[in-house]
């Protein structure tokens, strides 16, 4: 069976049987990425979902998934290749080359060894170059693109309008295939208008409280629906707060789940306060959590 999607149904199908819930938009552009051979752009709060969408883009396609994780400093050494200077070093020592120069018994050609030590067999890849070569279907994610700068930007730029890269040493590298190509933002800074252009655009915000139930209760099954009827509300209340980070899907998740492990069944104040910590990271956001609580919450809370 081919691992593309043949529509916006078919899209829907796997994301869902891959454990995630899409909504309408998000099936529409995931297709709309592979059919147009273009990268999706996903910004969003932190703990929405945009990288779990990479991950169950990769099951559905079958694909491997390749991910660069941003950070400030990135540089092409540690995003795209790089050269083992131990094991060039090494030849170099054994080939009898010292200094750039030929020595003077039994050594090779300085051109010959230079090719030799150049070679594949040479190369380390990073993860960009690594999608790029890959022989199997891989969907790249490039997480947290905010965090780079934009000299960084351009260096996807190129990468991103024609799938290949120059390395001095060994010529043009072109693309084995097209990765799917999924960029995450937390909004941190602007990115350039260049880099949005070569993206399809999603944004990814905090579920309904009815989406997040019905992700609650397809990853924590064992659930009772009134039990994650009663946290998801608690969870989007709480997101209403000025916090320094307001609770992730996936810490609703790992809520629900404490809950049972502990085995509540229902969510009253001590047990909300006594459990606080597996929601929120900050004793800040504890403290004005816990002064702002009010259970149950209302049930108008949509």
């Amino acid at each position: 069976m081919s691992t593309e999607f043949t529509g916006v149904p078919d899209v829907h199908e796997r994301l869902t049987a891959a454990g995630y819930l899409p909504d309408e938009s998000i099936e529409t552009v995931v297709y709309l990425a592979e059919r147009l051979r273009k990268p999706i752009l996903v910004e969003g709060p932190a703990g929405v979902g945009k990288t779990e969408l990479a991950k169950a883009v990769a099951a559905a396609r079958g694909a491997d998934l390749v991910r660069l994780q941003c950070y400030e400093g990135l540089d092409e050494a540690k995003a795209l290749y790089e050269w083992n200077y131990k094991k060039q070093l090494l030849r170099i020592q054994a080939a009898g080359v010292t200094g750039g120069t030929v020595a003077e018994a039994g050594s090779e050609d300085w051109h010959t060894l230079h090719d030799d030590i150049f070679g594949e067999e040479y190369l380390l890849e990073r993860p960009l170059l690594r999608a790029l070569r890959n022989q199997r279907d891989t969907v790249l994610l490039i997480d947290e693109v905010d965090k780079v700068d934009f000299e960084f930007e351009a260096l996807l730029l190129e990468i991103l309008s024609d799938f290949q890269v120059t390395i001095p040493e060994l010529g043009t590298v072109k693309g084995t295939h097209h990765p799917f190509v999924v960029l995450t933002s937390n909004n941190t800074r602007e990115l350039s208008e260049a880099l949005k252009r070569r993206c399809l655009y999603l944004h990814i915000d905090y579920p309904s409280v009815e989406r997040e139930k019905e992700i609650v209760l397809s990853r924590v099954p064992e659930a009772p629906e009134a039990l994650a009827d009663q946290l998801v509300r608690i969870v989007r209340s709480l997101r209403q707060l000025e916090l320094k980070k307001p609770p992730s899907i996936s810490e609703t998740l790992d809520w629900a789940r404490t809950l049972l492990e502990l085995g509540f069944d229902t969510i009253d104040e001590q047990v909300a306060r006594s459990t606080m910590n597996v929601l929120l990271k900050y004793q800040q956001d504890v403290q004005k959590a816990s002064s702002h609580l009010r259970l149950p919450p209302r049930p108008e809370m949509n």
